[in-house]
Order: structure tokens, then sequence, then C-alpha cells
């Protein structure tokens, strides 16, 4: 039987602001689960990009005012533990969850619709309105915590569930298929190299937006096609070539995108690396009868899906880098560098 501790190692968030916001520490209680409710023990924990921007209060669309930088629309609670990318196993429940899901290796939904063991009226985001999984320990509604039959290792099952989810709901809003040409902007990251292999597996052609350096990995992902982040989209594919935009990026490239797209097509938006602020045309809009998905809460059977793509091994984990949780610091460094492919994860704790 497992000893569960009174105190745990974890990182807490303890303001807005640079990495020195961020604080190891090795006396934070162990959460203790409610009705409904599961404790895991947290293996291992992605790094995404959620997490910079959530630290830097960078989802603030009020010049600057921090009374809205969740996710949900409301005032962060500190401190908060971040990482919304887990994999690790049951250990304990709470009233109303049966107890022969203890010892289950789980992956945690990172949008949540129930939290502390109760509906949300609107959703939140595990790791920002709620603690997550950079710490030891992390308690999640039973039924945000899938059961996951892999011979893959927890590092490798700790790179899907944000990044993996995010670009299936993409494709599933915008209904991708087989008969579709699908641009992906920012494909080397997470969230990108995520959708290449997952538009492939309903076999969609893929063009992948890159830096040169990064060409052959994505390929290699599938990618049929790749194009240079510096590149003239148009000059190099033509107007009207696309029926699908799943865009990571926007900035000064993004009016380009809708000269892409023929009449009729979609695009699908879960990111703003390159830049938030872009000139719209609005008659392109009307006038080519487009369809416009901005992609944050996810459908209710993507997660589900994505599950089942992993235990059928349609989709294969991308691990650049692995470090230890006290290094988070160096670690965001790295990845706000934007050199790697794929997904850095933090090693939390040995199963």
């Amino acid at each position: 039987m497992t000893t569960i501790p009174k105190i745990m190692k974890g990182i807490q968030l303890v303001g807005h602001g640079g990495p020195e916001m961020l604080e190891y520490r090795d006396d934070i209680p162990v959460p203790t689960p409610t009705s409904n409710e599961v404790l895991i023990r947290v293996s291992a924990a992605g790094v995404n990009n959620t997490d910079i921007n959530t630290r830097t209060a960078w989802y603030s669309n009020k010049d600057g005012c921090s009374s809205d930088v969740g996710w949900s629309g409301t005032a962060m609670v500190f401190p908060r533990i971040q990482g919304a990318d887990v994999c690790g196993a049951i250990v304990a429940v709470g009233d109303n969850v049966s107890k022969e899901r203890i010892g289950e290796r789980v992956l945690i939904e990172p949008c949540l619709s129930e939290a502390h063991g109760q509906p949300l009226n609107s959703p939140w985001y595990y790791g920002s309105e709620c603690d997550g999984g950079f710490a030891e320990y992390t308690v999640v509604t039973a039924k945000h915590a899938y059961a996951v039959n892999s011979a893959l290792t927890d590092i490798e099952l700790a790179s899907f569930p944000c990044s993996y989810s995010t670009a299936e709901n993409m494709l599933t809003r915008a209904n991708v298929t087989s008969h579709d040409t699908v641009l992906i902007s920012g494909a080397s990251g997470g969230v990108g190299s995520a959708a290449i292999q997952l538009a492939k597996a309903r076999g969609a052609y893929v063009i992948a937006i890159t830096s040169p350096s990064k060409n052959q990995q994505l390929l290699d992902l599938g990618a049929d096609q790749v194009i240079s982040r510096d590149a003239d989209l148009i000059e190099n594919l033509g107007e009207n070539s696309l029926d699908v935009v799943i865009d990571l990026v926007a900035g000064k490239q993004w009016p380009q995108f809708l000269r892409l797209l023929r009449p009729g097509s979609r695009y699908a938006v879960s990111g703003a690396i390159g830049g938030a602020l872009v000139e719209l045309d609005i008659r392109t809009l009307y006038l080519k009868d487009l369809s416009f998905f901005g992609c944050t809460v996810l459908e209710p059977e993507v997660f589900r899906n994505l599950v089942s793509y992993i235990e059928q091994r349609k989709i294969n984990p991308i691990i650049a880098q692995t470090f230890p949780l006290k290094e988070i610091n160096k670690v965001q460094d790295i990845f706000l560098k934007k050199k790697h492919v794929g997904k850095i994860v933090l090693k939390v704790s040995e199963q």
C-alpha cells in the first residue's frame, strides 16, 4: 500500500513577473481528494507556452491590467502550482470514486469542466485556475483523469495531453478530412508537431511552416511539404490553394493566410506567439465565406479520442529534452529560444 506523505516538493508561482516568481519548495502540503476527486502522484509534466504566458500575465488584454489573466477571465490566485501536461498514477480517491481506480496510470485532461468535484459555470485550465502538475502530487476530478494502457514511458506520455489535445481540438473544430490541404504555422513546436501527426492520421495533405534547420525533422514526422517562416506564402503556395489553416503564430504573416484559403474554407487558431494583433480585411472574410474557429475549450470527444490514438500507436511522442523539476527556470529559458522540436518534459518523481 502506498504511503502518502503530508508534504511534497513542487514549484509555486507566487506572482506575475519574471522567472524569480517561480519558487521551488519542499514544504507544500499534499492535497487531499474531496468527493469525486482522485489524488495522483505525478511522475512527469510537460512544459508549455501557457506556463510562461500565465506567469507574465500575457493573457491580459486590458493594457496591462491583471484582472483577467487566467483562462477563465478571472484574476489568478497565488501561490499557484502550474503544469498542464501530467502523467502519473492514482494513489487515493475521494468519496464517490471507486477504490479500484487506485494504481491506474493516467493522463489528465487539461481543460476542466469540473473542479473540486463540482461542475463549473465556465471551463478552467488545469494549472491556471487550479493547481496543476509541477509538484509531486495533484488532485483532479476523477472524470478528467483518463486511464491509459501503453508501453510508452511516463516521460513520453506526459508530452501528449496539452499539445495533442489542443491540436486535435483544432482539427476537430475545422473538420479536417482526407480531402483537405492543411497549412500548419509554428509546426516545430509541441502543438504544431502534434498537429502534423494528427492531420496525417486523418489523411490530409500537410504543409508545415518552420525554420529551414528543422525541415527534415518535420518531413520525418509526416509533413508532405515544408516552407520557411520567412517565405512569401502567396508566391510559394498560390492564392486559394488551401482548405484549412491551423494557426499557432498569427503575427505579420497573418493576412496571407486568408488569401491562401479557398472560398468556403476554414481557419482555426489556438496561439499567437508571432504577435497577437493582426490586420483583417473583413471583406476577405465574408466574400470568401470563410469560417473562423477560436479554439480553447476542448470538444467533449477530443481527449477520449487522443487516449485512443495513443493506445493504438497512431501518434508518437516527440521528446526534445528532459530535466528535473527544480531546473524549471533553466527549462523555460531553453523553451523560449525555440530551437527544439517537440516537447520538453520535467521529471517530477519516481513511480
